[in-house]
């Protein structure tokens, strides 16, 4: 593990792992490197992750996020590791940070997978507002079980009992959560997409209704020459659950 520094002097810790071209996997939101931990293998490759602010073993300063400032924090990490250019994979919010490293930085990627993710909400696809309430409730234990029905298939969770890395990190204090949200929420990118010049893959679950699976085509549509991947039955945690597809796409794809 290391320590790189932001702009604003915020530590972030990552982690490498692994031999070969460099694959930088960006979790979602509230989520530590952990995210990452059960298929990080799958990629035969360098794979460079990060805790983000608030997350791990990195700093948890009380001041605004954004995934464009997320995304400048993944460029610190590069440069402290060394690495010039990189494959970018990265789910959910990190899908929304990984297009905006692509947007501001074209020159640091070499391709892009964006995974489980939306532009963002004027012109994304936004999950209900059933879903919406059912996840601001205080009991933890209810949200945790609706946030894992969000993100598997019944029939999944029946065989896997847990622990689960996608959940969230427990050590985040509530305020450094909140901040997590507010970046995610606010993330708009819509207009900046046609920018992006690194070959694109979008990969989506057809059942995802936290991240709704008509994103994918629209992710498809905006960024020139990209192409998407629905995985049929899969849910938000598609590259967990249906990995034995997911990953085997996106190592053809960053060759």
């Amino acid at each position: 593990m290391g320590f790189a520094v932001g702009a604003d002097g915020c530590r972030i810790a990552y982690q490498v792992e692994g031999e070969g071209a460099p694959l930088v996997l960006l979790a979602g939101q509230a989520n530590s490197h952990r995210w990452w931990d059960e298929v990080r293998g799958d990629f035969q490759r360098r794979t460079i992750t990060l805790d983000w602010r608030g997350t791990g073993e990195s700093d948890r300063p009380d001041v605004a996020h954004s995934t464009e400032g997320f995304a400048a924090d993944v460029i610190a990490v590069l440069d402290d590791a060394g690495v010039e250019t990189a494959d970018v994979y990265g789910t959910s919010m990190g899908g929304r940070v990984a297009q905006w490293v692509a947007i501001r930085f074209p020159e640091r990627v070499r391709s892009l997978v964006l995974g489980c993710t939306s532009p963002g909400k004027k012109h994304g696809f936004e999950r209900s507002q059933e879903i919406r309430r059912a996840l601001a409730t205080a009991d933890q234990g209810a949200r945790d079980r609706v946030l894992l029905e969000l993100m598997y298939t019944p029939e999944w969770l029946a065989e896997h009992t847990g622990p689960y890395d996608v959940l969230g990190d427990a050590t985040m204090p509530v305020y450094a959560k909140g901040r997590h949200l507010v970046a995610s929420n606010s993330h708009e990118a819509w207009e900046e997409l046609p920018a992006i010049k690194a070959p694109t893959l979008v990969l989506h679950g057809s059942d995802d209704v936290f991240s709704p699976a008509a994103n994918a085509e629209l992710l498809a549509e905006r960024i020139p020459d990209a192409r998407a991947h629905v995985i049929p039955g899969a849910r938000h945690a598609y590259f967990h659950e249906f990995q034995n597809i997911a990953s085997p796409l996106v190592r053809d794809f960053i060759g």
